[in-house]
């Protein structure tokens, strides 16, 4: 699994246990959530196409880099709504997508319910998903973006299932992984093991919603 990367930076890892933790209150979950995304993105971006930049520092001349390529970001509705924050934050000029995709709790299957992406032609896509569990979410986002003709993806997930790795990595060769940890297995629910719960629950706080 070459284009699958797990990060073990120890910030990351240690905003990562606080999440697992089911005794993490709510704003103590957001603000971990927001660090982890931010570390991912940083290493899922740290190959960005640049070109230089020449500029006047207080001293002298210099010639540094800029990015030569919009970024573009796709969102899956909800859960991944906790990382557009640290998305847009590190790249304030990106453009964002969102695709709302509803697992049935029954099959587990995704249900498409909405597309809404910038022009995604030729371009490379960083999808956002906190939590990668069978892939059946992500194959169907990917399907639709390379239906809008996205050249390229990467998945950027804060905890990933063995099985969804799997299925991904077999159908789409080519995409590329950043995550924080490949956790044991899914359950009978198809909920990762030990994985954190139901993340987009815990971050907006509909843990007790009916």
């Amino acid at each position: 699994m070459s284009n699958v990367r797990v990060v073990e930076h120890a910030l990351l890892q240690t905003s990562l246990t606080v999440l697992r933790d089911q005794s993490t209150p709510l704003m103590l979950f957001q603000r971990h959530g927001l660090v982890a995304s931010k570390l991912l993105l940083t290493y899922a971006t740290e190959n960005l196409p640049t070109k230089p930049k020449r500029i006047q520092t207080p001293l002298a001349p210099f010639e540094g880099t800029q990015l030569s390529e919009q970024i573009v970001f796709v969102v899956i509705l909800r859960a991944a709504l906790s990382m557009l924050q640290a998305a847009q934050e590190l790249f304030p000029e990106s453009a964002i997508g969102f695709l709302g995709i509803q697992r049935d709790e029954a099959t587990a299957a995704p249900k498409r319910y909405y597309v809404r992406v910038p022009d995604l032609k030729g371009k490379h896509v960083f999808l956002l998903d906190p939590m990668l569990a069978t892939g059946g979410s992500v194959e169907d986002a990917l399907d639709a973006m390379q239906g809008k003709g996205a050249k390229s993806f990467s998945l950027v997930s804060i905890v990933s299932a063995p099985e969804g790795i799997a299925r991904l990595t077999t159908k789409f060769p080519e995409l590329h992984v950043v995550t924080a940890a490949i956790d044991e297995r899914l359950n009978d629910q198809k909920f990762i093991v030990p994985g954190l719960g139901d993340f987009g629950d815990r971050y907006f706080g509909t843990n007790d919603a009916e």
